[in-house]
């Protein structure tokens, strides 16, 4: 094997994978078992939508995947109960949720996701 074909595998290799990766986004188990490998950080979510809440284009959502539920804070829409969604936000440790405060049960210290953006699928 020539020295710019192995180099060009191994470019290549290092695409796909971090293409693969990113792709995948990360598991609700990985994010609560490890709370400080993800707070303050961007973290892509999946799951399907369990409960949701919203006044006034603001709320939050309760996602589920396959390991486990996060509560999802959002300032531009709430997908509806039963929807697939896609997300992106910031971990952060769960804050005073104002009139929703008595709706969501939300323990202190909790972390929830500050959505920056999502993508429901039906």
């Amino acid at each position: 094997m020539t020295r710019p074909f192995a180099l060009r595998a191994a470019l290549a290799a290092l695409i796909v994978s971090v293409a693969l990766s990113a792709a995948c986004g990360t598991s609700i188990r990985s994010v609560l078992s490890d709370p400080s490998r993800y707070r303050d950080r961007d973290v892509q979510l999946s799951g399907h939508v369990a409960d949701s809440y919203s006044i006034g284009g603001r709320g939050a959502y309760l996602l589920e995947d396959h390991s486990g539920s996060l509560w999802v804070v959002s300032s531009h829409g709430v997908p509806r109960t039963g929807a697939n969604v896609k997300t992106t936000g910031r971990i952060r440790e769960a804050f005073n949720f104002g009139s929703l405060g008595g709706l969501l049960r939300v323990p202190s210290g909790a972390l929830v996701l500050i959505e920056d953006e999502h993508k429901a699928r039906w």
